[in-house]
């Protein structure tokens, strides 16, 4: 180079910066995070109606097979009614049969307290030890005390009763309005569905009506195969009962398959009561029988009986059958397990005709072409262009 020659002057270094958010992107996101904790809090605000929404679904759901049988023989209001009053008269049925035995056993209990504390007084007084730990602590005597004043705190029930008479008319207000929802939902469902369908693309809606019905015969399916499930608890527990020599064997069998129709925790319960009629009746033995008896059931039952049924009722796998009650119990208690497989159910055919779908629609394309988009409705209008400010847009081809 030159002594002459000029300089040069070093390139200015271009240094990247940040791209500065628009105020109307900073304005939509906020926008939106407001309303997402809008919605989320009117969810947990409305969470008790919206749970009756669900219950009510899943009433309408299971009683639109019984609906539908009857409507071919009759108009369908009327088959709505019939089948709806048989809904209410089933309860009604069980509490007439367990309701009187369970009295008369309590009263006869209150009166007869005297007696069994004698009786056990007795068995104490024939072994050494036991007899010489009552002669230090009055067991006995306080026992036969408590015992005599046994009949006279039975009018204390009605104070009882009195303080969750509030709890009963909150919960029989829900069951109203839960019915009053699913006799709407039975009246006008199949309208409603057709309507939502009728708004999805034309090569979507068959597929769309395939799996809501299939969802719907799931749903009755699972009620049909809970029903067999407490049949077998109850069938069963009325032929230990009878062996055992335990009186209202039949009422009690009553209470075991109705509570086995709590998914989990109601088998339990309902073992456990029974296990309480037969501590006055031929005890130990039929305490004892009637406990391992109802501890190997239980497990057979979970393990075997309910998934089997399941599986066959709602075409799911047993291990998810068993997956789907484990959560839905942790989430949302005994209501969560109720409509965990029939949730589980309706994911699987849900996702099966999704991915038949995208079987049906895959194209084999050459190596880097894409797939072309998909057609717009009839009734959309076509894309906006972005374009620079400025720059107008092509004018229409003929």
């Amino acid at each position: 180079m030159s002594a002459g020659a000029p300089e040069s002057e070093p390139l200015p270094v271009q240094v990247p910066t940040r791209p500065e958010l628009a105020p109307r992107t900073i304005l939509r996101t906020v926008v939106t995070v407001l309303l997402v904790l809008v919605a989320v809090y009117l969810i947990y605000r409305l969470r008790k109606p919206i749970g009756w929404l669900v219950l009510a679904t899943f009433i309408a759901i299971a009683l639109s097979g019984p609906v539908n049988l009857l409507n071919r023989h009759m108009r369908r209001g009327l088959a709505i009614a019939i089948a709806y009053l048989g809904l209410v008269l089933v309860p009604i049925g069980l509490g007439a049969i367990v309701v009187p035995p369970v009295v008369r056993e309590v009263t006869d209990l209150a009166n007869n307290a005297p007696q069994y504390v004698q009786d056990a007084q007795d068995w104490v007084n024939k072994n050494d030890t036991l007899r010489k730990l009552d002669r230090e602590y009055n067991i006995g005597d306080e026992l036969q005390r408590k015992a005599k004043e046994l009949p006279t705190h039975l009018s204390d029930a009605a104070s009882v009763l009195s303080s969750v008479g509030g709890t009963i008319v909150s919960s029989l207000f829900a069951a109203i309005n839960i019915l009053i929802l699913s006799i709407f939902m039975v009246a006008s469902g199949r309208r409603w569905i057709d309507w939502g369908v009728a708004q999805a693309r034309p090569e979507h809606a068959p597929r769309i009506t395939r799996a809501l019905d299939r969802i719907g015969v799931a749903v009755g399916n699972y009620v049909g195969g809970a029903l067999v499930q407490a049949t077998i608890a109850g069938v069963t527990t009325f032929i230990v009962l009878t062996i055992l020599g335990v009186p209202f064997a039949a009422p009690l069998a009553v209470v075991v398959g109705f509570f086995d129709l709590i998914p989990l925790v109601g088998a339990t319960i309902a073992a456990v009561l029974v296990g309480l009629v037969t501590v006055f009746h031929h005890f130990p033995v039929a305490t004892i029988v009637w406990s391992i008896w109802a501890i190997v059931y239980q497990q057979i039952e979970n393990t075997v009986i309910q998934p089997q049924i399941q599986k066959r009722a709602v075409e799911t796998h047993a291990f998810a059958v068993l997956v789907s009650v484990l959560f839905g119990a942790t989430l949302f208690g005994i209501v969560g397990a109720l409509l965990a497989i029939p949730f589980a159910a309706s994911i699987q055919i849900a996702l099966r005709e999704w991915w038949d779908y995208r079987q049906a629609v895959k194209v084999e394309m050459p190596p880097g072409v894409p797939l072309p988009e998909p057609s717009p409705r009839p009734d959309e209008p076509p894309a906006r262009l972005d374009l620079p400010p400025g720059v107008e847009p092509p004018p229409d081809q003929p």
